[in-house]
């Protein structure tokens, strides 16, 4: 876990934390916090990436419900890590629902 504060988390940081206790059984291994760099730039960060076997699913997680912002920015994600067929999850933190997007 590389979170950026040594203090108190914040709300987002906390529910990252929530949902990859909640995750973490149904997984071989669970990464948090995934930066994706380019050549000379950040190309973006994705909240969780979690491995079964072969399989690789990608979690946004979200402290308000806003789904649309979250699916966006998963489909770049895929579209940037070549996992066109991997599967990706919405968490809502505020309400603790998990949406497949």
């Amino acid at each position: 876990m590389a979170f950026k504060q040594k203090g108190k988390l914040t709300k987002h940081d906390r529910y990252v934390l929530e949902l990859k206790d909640k995750i973490k059984h149904k997984y071989d291994f669970v990464s948090v916090n995934v930066k994706v760099a380019g050549k000379k730039r950040s190309l973006g960060e994705i909240d969780l990436i979690a491995k079964k076997g072969s399989n690789i699913d990608l979690y946004e997680v979200k402290c308000s419900h806003r789904i649309l912002k979250a699916k966006k920015q998963l489909q770049r994600m895929k579209r940037l890590m070549n996992l066109d067929k991997s599967k990706s999850y919405f968490y809502c933190g505020s309400s603790g629902a998990l949406v497949m997007v």
